[in-house]
């Protein structure tokens, strides 16, 4: 990791640009996520196309191309499991909405929120809504990617495993592949 800043001698290494070819975005859209994914990228050394490429495939994805960052409450029957579960440290009222999936990467639970409270020095427990802004949204895609270890994951081209570690399985895994496929293209190109 380095401080967030992209060294002033180095290229972008997401555009806005990249994002409507790979996406198939409006260019008002990427240009709004651009500048925050490119930081959150050189802060977390996601500057390789193999790197780039997996992480634009996984987030894009869970966000559906960047068009979320809060998980669409019903509450489904899913959701309303979400309530009480101690392995996502929902022990308190309410925790399971309050803690629903937020950001590129949908970070659920009150454990994994206080988690991420400290990783980035924001307190998300009291604004969890913070990780539906663009910056925070990818700061803390920047961040889980950090905790599966997804640099060198890329680097060993193991997209599935990246998968199984963000999703718990191959949820979406058609989806995730055309995007990687297409990220590969644009960020080799």
């Amino acid at each position: 990791m380095n401080d967030g800043a992209r060294p002033e001698d180095c290229q972008t290494v997401v555009s806005a640009l990249h994002l409507e070819r790979v996406y198939g975005c409006t260019q008002a859209r990427a240009r709004m996520w651009a500048p925050h994914l490119d930081a959150a990228c050189w802060h977390y050394g996601i500057v390789t196309p193999a790197r780039v490429s997996a992480f634009l495939a996984q987030i894009g994805h869970e966000s559906g191309r960047l068009r979320y960052t809060r998980e669409i409450w019903g509450p489904t029957p899913a959701q309303r499991r979400y309530e009480g579960r101690v392995d996502l440290g929902n022990v308190e009222p309410g925790d399971g909405k309050r803690f629903m999936g937020r950001g590129l990467i949908q970070l659920t639970g009150r454990a994994n929120y206080a988690r991420m409270s400290e990783a980035l020095g924001v307190d998300l427990i009291a604004r969890p809504d913070l990780l539906e802004t663009a910056q925070y949204a990818s700061l803390s895609a920047g961040e889980f990617w950090r905790w599966i270890d997804g640099n060198a994951l890329a680097d060993g081209g193991l997209f599935d495993t990246i998968t199984r570690r963000i999703n718990g399985g191959q949820n979406g895994r058609a989806d995730r592949v055309a995007l990687h496929v297409r990220a590969i293209e644009i960020m080799e190109a």
